[in-house]
């Protein structure tokens, strides 16, 4: 299962309670494009409308460049996900809950499809972000003694 896109940030600004899987749709050339990698979840976010549909929001899948001249193409456009009807049920109710959001995590394939990690998120207090980056540090720290140590 190849990871072809990562949006590292959500990783970082929130606790991250549940993941899910979703299916996307996609155009043809925007599944060459993101095969190739050129995708990119940064500022992107998923939203549930009013009528039970998941929409993928900001996330940019530029054109493919051996596709020719497109006419009125988006890279930045929502793209629908595909969830079953019970886990957009259960997704709503949770986001009535305060301070839970839903965050794409990472695009990636399996089989011939690609799929999107979504999570249900709570967003992270300052104190929780350094705590982070000081065991980041921790950890970076340890394993540079050890490749030293063993060298």
């Amino acid at each position: 299962m190849p990871i072809l896109a990562k949006n590292k940030q959500a990783r970082f600004d929130y606790e991250i309670l549940e993941t899910l899987e979703a299916g996307l749709v996609l155009s043809g050339q925007e599944v060459k494009s993101i095969r190739q990698g050129q995708a990119s979840l940064k500022g992107s976010h998923v939203t549930i409308d009013k009528n039970r549909e998941v929409f993928l929001i900001n996330a940019s899948i530029p054109a493919y460049k051996m596709a020719g001249k497109l006419t009125n193409y988006q890279p930045d456009r929502s793209r629908k996900l595909l969830l079953r009807k019970k886990e957009i049920d259960y997704l709503a109710g949770k986001l009535q809950q305060t301070g839970l959001t839903l965050a794409p995590l990472s695009l990636y394939t399996k089989g011939r499809n690609i799929k999107l990690e979504i999570a249900l998120v709570k967003g992270k207090k300052k104190a929780d972000k350094r705590k982070s980056i000081k065991e980041r540090e921790e950890k970076r720290q340890i394993q540079r003694l050890l490749k030293t140590k063993f060298r």
